[in-house]
């Protein structure tokens, strides 16, 4: 069962007001650019594939897309982002994937490190959290009004687990199958909402009360720092 993914930011960020949308959008953008200096045909890098269909789901206008990705593989003016990952530990010792694109390393783990400890969590040495996670494909659905038969249909093409999310259902997968279940999708007339290979939880822990509060500000405070842009952790 996987913990909290990136969709769950996405969620948050589409009952934005304008304000906080754009920058949604800028880092939409900037991962976008950064992922289309390996190429500019969405069919054949699939790193900007993945970029453009987050965008997609945060209803980014297209001509915002396309002008990130001619950015990106024109190699854009002032384009010298890095993509940089931090481990780390929240509140109720909830574990933390942090990924960020910055142009001053030491700038984004200050600011990180800042945040962390100024809402009950704190930075951990590389590796110590990384093996809690496992690269997996991820996508969500609207729950199909046949759902057996669905869900038959894709563990034949190579899903692994079914989580129900509010009114969708969370698919998971090994990425060598991603593709295929999401042809197999196609086929049967869904449209996913989400769709990504990501990290996520092998294994998930529960957070209540004050604690639960606690996790949820932090994500809020992480979310809205300009370098970070994506967040994943194991609170189930």
């Amino acid at each position: 069962m996987s913990g909290h993914s990136k969709w769950s930011t996405i969620k948050r960020a589409k009952g934005l007001a304008d304000a906080k949308r754009s920058q949604v959008f800028t880092k939409l953008a900037n991962a976008i650019s950064v992922a289309a200096k390996g190429g500019a045909d969405v069919a054949m890098n699939s790193k900007l594939r993945l970029a453009v269909e987050r965008a997609r789901a945060m209803s980014m206008p297209k001509d915002n897309i396309e002008r990130a990705i001619q950015k990106g593989a024109g190699g854009g003016e002032g384009l010298s982002l890095e993509e940089v990952r931090y481990e780390a530990y929240g509140p109720g010792g909830v574990a933390f994937l942090i990924d960020a694109l910055t142009n001053n390393r030491n700038r984004t783990s200050a600011n990180i490190r800042h945040l962390l400890e100024g809402h009950g969590g704190r930075l951990a040495e590389a590796g110590s959290v990384a093996w809690m996670f496992a690269i997996k494909g991820l996508i969500l659905i609207p729950e199909p009004a046949n759902r057996d038969e669905v869900e038959l249909a894709l563990i034949e093409a190579g899903a692994e687990d079914f989580v129900e999310r509010e009114t969708e259902l969370e698919i998971t997968c090994a990425p060598t199958a991603f593709e295929t279940i999401k042809a197999k999708l196609t086929e049967l007339g869904i449209t996913p909402v989400y769709s990504s290979i990501e990290p996520v939880a092998k294994t998930t822990v529960t957070a209540e009360g004050n604690t639960a509060q606690q996790l949820e500000t932090l994500r809020e405070v992480l979310d809205e720092d300009e370098d970070i842009t994506d967040l994943f952790d194991n609170e189930a």
